[in-house]
């Protein structure tokens, strides 16, 4: 584990290759699961915010489960995540050619009709954070459906904290992401010379 900033951050981040591949996986993380995308009450609020600019995107099936229940629900385990669709796809994904899964909610930010991107927790996947009464914890999530991207990154020589840069920044700022990048380059010159 790394420990920047008292944040814990698994070494799987500078040891595990990652580049999405959507050719290969379609998306299968936002229809894959038995839950939805662990969000905070402000992204509960901007997910209702962006919801008129982005609800004819929407399947039907979306359409009426958040008319019924809302943006979000409680899990399980008591935490807030996006709306389900079926016990398993994110309300918020839509369909282009060929199968592909997308975001509804990035789709609209990339074509300037809303100006957020997209929960953090979306944007981090496959790792994923967790807060504790005292530290923070950033963990790889370990999933069959993300081996196309495992392997792309390894043949492009990606690595998590690289591929995952711009959200790690959202997420915990500019020097903390120095920090850890800078923590994985020492690592890689000490442990990893193979690779």
């Amino acid at each position: 584990m790394f420990d920047i900033q008292g944040t814990l951050v698994t070494l799987d981040v500078v040891e595990r290759f990652f580049c999405c591949d959507l050719g290969a996986c379609l998306g299968a993380c936002c229809i894959e699961g038995d839950a939805g995308a662990p969000i905070t009450e402000a992204e509960r609020e901007q997910l209702e915010a962006v919801l008129p600019a982005i609800f004819d995107d929407l399947l039907p099936g979306a359409q009426e489960e958040i008319r019924r229940s809302g943006v979000a629900y409680r899990d399980v385990e008591g935490e807030l995540v996006t709306q389900i669709v079926d016990g398993r796809n994110c309300a918020f994904t839509c369909y282009e050619a060929g199968g592909l899964c997308s975001c509804a909610i990035e789709r609209a930010y990339r074509t300037g009709k809303i100006a957020w991107r997209k929960p953090i927790s979306c944007a981090l996947y496959p790792l994923r954070v967790k807060q504790y009464p005292s530290y923070t914890a950033v963990n790889y999530d370990r999933w069959k459906i993300c081996k196309p991207a495992e392997v792309l990154g390894r043949r492009e020589g990606v690595r998590v904290y690289e591929f995952l840069r711009e959200p790690l920044i959202e997420r915990f700022g500019q020097a903390w992401y120095d920090e850890l990048a800078a923590s994985c380059r020492l690592y890689l010159e000490q442990y990893c010379r193979e690779d």
